[in-house]
Parts: structure tokens; C-alpha cells; sequence
């Protein structure tokens, strides 16, 4: 596609040239969309004005491609920007991730006006796409079939100045006949032990006291090496990081949880009781549908074994409701295990067609209206259960990890939030003595919300941390540049806790 010449030059050379990064889907894409800001920033770009909402030289669209109206959102989201890019000399408009990589050429012909279309193994080729396009004049189309460069490798511009994420694999070796993942991502790629564990080293210098390891399935880490256990012993290696508080991960799989990881996760002080085990249905016969290679029992035999070793663990899931040709009876042994396992919170998801997985075209769709009613009856059992396992909590005195832009009321209830060790959502009475995001308070809890906790007392402790120290540091050298605009999903603070979701994730896992 060639791009019109008859614009308008008057274009100020003199400032610089702002960017605004839009974020879809599963915390893989959040982390990537980190790495774009930080090769933009690289490349002399700084962020757009907060709520610019697209008036910015390059706007970049990270997108997801596991839910049925994916195409749909981008194609609107992109329509909208389509006379502001008219009126906008020098203005360009990028495509990345899991739909890129699925749609290719077709988002350029249905979107003509867009610059850039990456994928997901070459986001790190972003910078020079753009410039490509400005010079030749035309769309720049360049999907790359496997992975160019480990994603950790490029520059970052991190979400948090105390929380981040690190990546210890891309991609996925399941073939769950619901998730398209595996077919955009490719198969699972593990990053070296060494360079893991060097990052989280170079984070923690920085200021960095909490990190959430991550991959599409991080407990089968080790899978290219051949060693069973790689996962279990990174957990214990990063253990013995000085100064590294909280460690987390996401998102394992129950096929390849295993004891060892149990273990460690009970025996290392700084790796959070804290576990998200995606379900996805408690009945055998859907699970064998999805290519789930677990039962219900395998399942259920994992929690009683995590809650033995680590009893104030705080579990969390993901659920289908709606897969095709789930009957009555399959739907009430997902609500069975729901009642067994009492986790904290669950994403619920409706079943939605993903085009291009096998699921999309099997028979026994399940009518909307049953879907909806079974996903309802999900819910309110659900919210009971998350509230009866909060209200456990009451009186218990937990230290936190101040964080920022989690409790939306917190100015006008005048307090502040953080997480547990376990993430649950507390908001605290805000003390007299200054606190940072990054710094610890110590408080008791005192009434309990299915989806958060009140500390209404007086905070009993405070502790100023490395971690607060960077978030002071970043805060005001950011004062000094242009306001700054986050990324679509995360905010500053800890990275995006595992609430109730309403369709957001991408449950996959």
C-alpha cells in the first residue's frame, strides 16, 4: 500500500515524537508491550500525554486473538483512529502480537491506513518497521514463523519501579483444542537458567523487590533440557536473592505440577502462598473434549497437596463455562470442584469461539442463553465462597506491599492499598508517616469483601524499602519529562492481580 504524499508538511521536527501502546489479553502481552515502550523509548520516542487517547505520532496495537470478536474490536479501535491519522501529518499506526501474527496481510487490507503489522517473534523489528514504512511509503508486513530473539534481551520500559515481570519461557507444547496460542506463539522456547536468574539479580539492584516469573506454562520449564525438576530448582535459586522479597509465578499447568514444586514453593520464605491453577472444567469428559490432560481427581489431589504444605495458600483459576456439548451433569461437576477447592477468586469465562482451534467446529455448541444462565449460577457460587474464604482472614495481621492505582476510592476514604503475601487486595488507613509504593506496613485485618480486605485500624508497623526508594527515584525524574501515559492493561504498581475476570484474560492455560 502507498501511503498519500499530498499531506500537509507542517510537522514540528523540533519536538519529540510521542508513542501510545494499547494493550489486549493474557500477561504475556502486557510484558511484551513493556518491551515495545522500552524499544520506542530507545529509538527517541516518548510516551503520549495521559488520556491522548490516539492523538500521538505512533499508536501501537498489541493484540490478542483467543476471543471471537477480537478482529472485530481492532478493526473498530482502528476505524476510529482513521480520520485523526488523516488530519495528522507524519502519524503512524502500528498492528503486533497474537492477531497479527494470525491475520497477516488481511489487517492491511481491511485498514489500509495502518503503517506496521509485526508478529509476535519480531516485535523487537518494530522501530525499524516504522521507518521503513515513512520512507518507502508503504505498509510494512513482516510476520516472522519462529522466534528471532528471546524477548528479555530487548530494551524494556518496565510498568514498575518494585514489581516486574521475568519471562522464563515463550510459546506451548499443549494442544488444548480450545486455545490458539500454541499456533501464534509456536512451541515452547525456555530461556537459560543463568540469564533468568541474571536479570532478576540486575531488577533487584534497581530497587525491584517483587517478581512474577512467567510463561504460558511455567511449570514445564526445564522440557528442552529434559530436566523434570528446573522449575522447582529456579524457584529455590531465586530464594537465595538477596533482597528479593516476593517472588510469584504464572500460570502452570496441573499436567506438570508436580511434587517437588510443592515443595519448593513451601520451603522458599520469599516465594508467595500463592497459586493460580487454571481448571478450566471439572468434568472428565469436557476435559478430555479440551485435551486436558488431567481428571478430577489429578486435579483435586494437587490442592489438597499444596494446602497440607502451605495451609494459608490462596489459590486461584480459570473456568470454561459453555464448552461444546457440556451437558447439565458436566456443569455441576465443575460446581463440585468449585465447592471442593474454595478458591480465593476465578476467572469465569463464557465459551467463545476461537477461530482456527478445533473447538471452533465440533458439534453440541451450547445456546447462548444456557451459557449465560450456567455462567450466572458459576458466579454466585463463586462470590459466596471467595467471601467465606476472605472473611477467614479477619483478624489476622498481615504485612503489605504498598502499591499505586489499585484502590480506585482510596482518595476519598483517604487510604491507601497493597497486597498480601498471598495477593489479596487490602486497603489500609492511611498512617501519618509518609509510605511509598514499594514499602511495607504491617496492619490487621478487619472486615472482609469477596473481592477485597479493610484494615480500618491504625497501621501497626512501616517499613521503608530499596523497593520504595526506586518508586521516589523513578517518580521524580519522570516529573522532569513529558506526562507519561501507561499501557492499556497494568498501571504502576504490582503486576495485575488474578481477580474475578469478566472476559479480559485469555484463560488459556
Amino acid at each position: 500500500m502507498t501511503i498519500s504524499s499530498d499531506r500537509s508538511p507542517a510537522v514540528d521536527t523540533s519536538a519529540p515524537k510521542t508513542y501510545e501502546v494499547r494493550t489486549y489479553g493474557c500477561q504475556m502481552n502486557v510484558h511484551d508491550s513493556e518491551r515495545l515502550s522500552g524499544l520506542l523509548e530507545g529509538a527517541g520516542y516518548v510516551r503520549a500525554p495521559e488520556g491522548s487517547d490516539g492523538d500521538a505520532d505512533v499508536v501501537v496495537f498489541n493484540t490478542c486473538a483467543v476471543r471471537e470478536n477480537a478482529d472485530n474490536r481492532l478493526y473498530g479501535n482502528l476505524g476510529r483512529l482513521a480520520p485523526r491519522k488523516a488530519s495528522r501529518p507524519g502519524m503512524q499506526i502500528a498492528v503486533g502480537g497474537c492477531l497479527a501474527q494470525k491475520d497477516r496481510d488481511t489487517i492491511v487490507k481491511k485498514a489500509p491506513w495502518v503503517d506496521v503489522v509485526f508478529g509476535t517473534h519480531n516485535i523487537g523489528k518494530l522501530p525499524v518497521l516504522l521507518e521503513r514504512a515513512r520512507v518507502q511509503e508503504e505498509a510494512q508486513v513482516e510476520i516472522a514463523e519462529s522466534l528471532e530473539a528471546f524477548p528479555s534481551t530487548l530494551p524494556t520500559r518496565r510498568e514498575s519501579a518494585y514489581a516486574a515481570w521475568v519471562s522464563i519461557s515463550v510459546g506451548c507444547n499443549n494442544t488444548c483444542t480450545f486455545c490458539i496460542v500454541p499456533a501464534l506463539r509456536g512451541k515452547e522456547k525456555d530461556r537459560r537458567t543463568g540469564d533468568i536468574l541474571a536479570e532478576v539479580e540486575a531488577l533487584v539492584a534497581e530497587g525491584v523487590s517483587e517478581v512474577t516469573l512467567l510463561g504460558q506454562n511455567v511449570n514445564a520449564y526445564g522440557s528442552d533440557i529434559g530436566d523434570r525438576e528446573a522449575f522447582s530448582k529456579l524457584l529455590r535459586a531465586c530464594g537465595a536473592i538477596e533482597g528479593l522479597e516476593r517472588v510469584r509465578f504464572t500460570s502452570p499447568h496441573p499436567r506438570d505440577f508436580t511434587d517437588d514444586v510443592i515443595a519448593a514453593m513451601a520451603e522458599t520464605p520469599n516465594v508467595m502462598p500463592q497459586l493460580h491453577m487454571p481448571l478450566q472444567s471439572g468434568s472428565d469428559p469436557v476435559l478430555k473434549a479440551m485435551r486436558r490432560s488431567y481428571r478430577q481427581e489429578r486435579y483435586l489431589g494437587i490442592i489438597e497437596k499444596v494446602r497440607a504444605a502451605i495451609p494459608h495458600a490462596a489459590i486461584t483459576t480459570d473456568i470454561i463455562v459453555g464448552f461444546p456439548g457440556e451437558t447439565e451433569e458436566d456443569f455441576e461437576q465443575t460446581l463440585h470442584v468449585v465447592r471442593e477447592a474454595r478458591f480465593a477468586q476465578a476467572f469465569t469465562f463464557q465459551y467463545s469461539k476461537r477461530p482456527g482451534t478445533p473447538a471452533a467446529t465440533m458439534e453440541g455448541q451450547i445456546p447462548k442463553e444456557v451459557v449465560q444462565a450456567r455462567y450466572e449460577r458459576l458466579v454466585a457460587l463463586q462470590e459466596e465462597i471467595s467471601w467465606e474464604e476472605n472473611k477467614k482472614q479477619v483478624g489476622r495481621t498481615l504485612e503489605l506491599m504498598v502499591a499505586e492505582g489499585e484502590g480506585r476510592k482510596d482518595g476519598a476514604t483517604h487510604r491507601l492499598s497493597g497486597r498480601a503475601p498471598d495477593n489479596r487486595l487490602v486497603h489500609f488507613t492511611k498512617p501519618d508517616q509518609p509510605v511509598r509504593p514499594g514499602d511495607v506496613v504491617t496492619v490487621e485485618i478487619s472486615y472482609a469483601a469477596p473481592h477485597h480486605l479493610l484494615a480500618e485500624g491504625a497501621v501497626l508497623a512501616v517499613r521503608r524499602t530499596r523497593a520504595g526508594d526506586a518508586w521516589e527515584k523513578r517518580t521524580a525524574a519522570e516529573a522532569a519529562k513529558p506526562a507519561g501515559v501507561m499501557l492499556g492493561l497494568p498501571k504502576i504498581g504490582a503486576p495485575a492481580p488474578l481477580p474475578v475476570a469478566t472476559g479480559s484474560g485469555c484463560g488459556c492455560d
